[in-house]
């Protein structure tokens, strides 16, 4: 049975953020900036803008990149609640775009295994729906986890997660 209560322990973080996207919107060498796993110790650089490198990444695509329409996002929105109820979590904040889900989320167990958690029941439910078919690949491999140890960082990120998004997508259906 699920704990009612969110994790907090004295050692650990108040929260983590977890944001992914979806397959095949953020390519390696694009603009914006990426990180391989060559490339991947928090602190250094990110890998530096390459149009050949995602010219080369887009070739390697197994199909269409994935975006998001508004069925798909109520269902992300809906199963990212569903999860965490079921698991006892606290979602704090949450924004499913087009192209990448935010959530800000107290857990009970490691950051990764709560985003992987979040991700294969979004993909299940997606399938299941008949928005994609089996064997989709609605995700990239990774994403990017931050703890949240103070007050403060929790707030910054909700608000972040909330209101730092840019133009506000129609909203599928009310925040719960």
């Amino acid at each position: 049975m699920p704990n009612s209560a969110p994790y907090v322990s004295s050692n650990g973080p108040l929260a983590y953020l977890i944001t992914f996207p979806t397959y095949g919107t953020w390519l390696h060498g694009d603009d914006r900036g990426s990180v391989d796993r060559e490339h991947s110790i928090p602190g250094t650089p990110m890998l530096a803008p390459n149009e050949r490198r995602v010219r080369y990444e887009r070739r390697r695509l197994r199909h269409r990149p994935i975006i998001l329409n508004d069925q798909a996002r109520r269902i992300i929105r809906r199963t990212v609640h569903e999860v965490a109820e079921r698991r006892g979590w606290t979602v704090h904040a949450s924004n499913v775009r087009s192209n990448h889900v935010h959530i800000v989320v107290t857990a009970d167990r490691p950051v990764e295994r709560a985003m992987n958690d979040i991700k294969t029941w979004c993909s299940r439910r997606l399938i299941e729906a008949g928005i994609y078919p089996p064997g989709t690949r609605v995700w990239v491999r990774h994403g990017s986890t931050r703890y949240l140890w103070k007050t403060s960082e929790l707030n910054d990120a909700c608000r972040y997660v909330v209101e730092g998004q840019g133009v506000d997508l129609p909203d599928p259906e009310p925040r719960p």
